[in-house]
Order: C-alpha cells, then sequence, then structure tokens
C-alpha cells in the first residue's frame, strides 16, 4: 500500500455531490475511514409518543467550546431519522471500556433497547445511560443534509464526566486506548 491517491479526482465535483456519479468506491473509502479510530456513543431521545430511543453512534465531534456545540450524524434512511429531526433535545452517552455490549445492544435494531438498562430522563427528556463515560444533553440547534447522512448540530445546556476509560473503535473492532508508557 502507498501514500499515493487511490483514485482520479473527479473533474466535476459538483455533479459528484449531486448524484451517484463519484469515482471512489463506497466500500474502499469506508476502510480508508476505519483507520481513524473513534470513540463510540449511544445518542439518544425520545419521540413524539413519549418513548425512549437510541442507537450507537462514532460519528460525533466537538464543534465549538463558545458556544458549546457539537454535531453528529445520522444516515437518511435510517429508521429513527424522525425521532431525531422532530425532538427538542438530544443526549450523547460516551461510552466507557466495559460497555461493549451496551454499544451492541443499541446498535442493533430492536423493539425496546432500555430493557434492562439503567438511564434517567436528561433535558427534553433524552435518555442519559448510566455508567457512560461522558453525557452532554444538547439542544437540537441545527441540521444540515450531507450525501447520505443529516449532521446534527447540538447546543450543549449540560454535560457530566468521569475518569473512566472510554470504549474505542477502529478498522471494525472495539478496543482501548494504551498510553505510550504502559508495556506491550
Amino acid at each position: 500500500m502507498t501514500d499515493a491517491p487511490k483514485h482520479p479526482i473527479n473533474p466535476d465535483p459538483a455533479n459528484e455531490l449531486a448524484s451517484d456519479n463519484s469515482l471512489i468506491d463506497p466500500r474502499d473509502f469506508r476502510n480508508a475511514l476505519g483507520t481513524y479510530a473513534t470513540g463510540v456513543t449511544i445518542i439518544t431521545a425520545v419521540a413524539a409518543d413519549g418513548k425512549p430511543y437510541g442507537l450507537t453512534c462514532n460519528s460525533f465531534a466537538s464543534v465549538s467550546l463558545n458556544p458549546p456545540l457539537v454535531l453528529w450524524s445520522l444516515g437518511m434512511f435510517s429508521q429513527g431519522l424522525s425521532i431525531f429531526q422532530n425532538a427538542s433535545h438530544f443526549a450523547v452517552n460516551v461510552l466507557g471500556a466495559s460497555q461493549q455490549a451496551l454499544a451492541n445492544k443499541f446498535a442493533k435494531s430492536s423493539e425496546d433497547k432500555f430493557a434492562g438498562v439503567d438511564w434517567t430522563p436528561g433535558l427534553g427528556n433524552a435518555p442519559v445511560l448510566a455508567g457512560s463515560v461522558a453525557n452532554f444533553q444538547c439542544r437540537a440547534a441545527n441540521r444540515y443534509y450531507g450525501g447520505d447522512h443529516v449532521i446534527f448540530l447540538g447546543a450543549v445546556e449540560a454535560y457530566a464526566y468521569n475518569r473512566k476509560e472510554p470504549l474505542l473503535f477502529a478498522r471494525g473492532s472495539y478496543g482501548r486506548f494504551l498510553k505510550p508508557d504502559a508495556p506491550p
């Protein structure tokens, strides 16, 4: 493998963004993105009927410290998209290294993902999960459409964190952070 560009540059980027004319192979692109390690979160909100909803997500990122803003993205055809589009608030629950089973539970379709899960209602009743490394309770500030995803911008109105080890995800697998001075 070399560091040279793998695909030719599209001479008409506007056409590439407007349609399915990308010269980049989607599977290979996903593999390249997988080299970037991320944290693992469960994003939560409540549906119009008051039922809690959540999903595992690793597209979370900070945007601004002042004002405090974060973002995350969700596939355009996700079954929970309308819940997040209509929610006044959402919570970002950053998972700890010991919460891999919880990440897997919320990554799959299920009638009641919250069965047996310890949580409390946060701002806008968005579920805040017990035992998470951090949580960010956000007012839904805006959303943007980007390709096959919707990008949700959240204004952080409350947050909490602890010193537990975070759960990481890279190359399709969960992992942990290894400090440079730790023995191999």
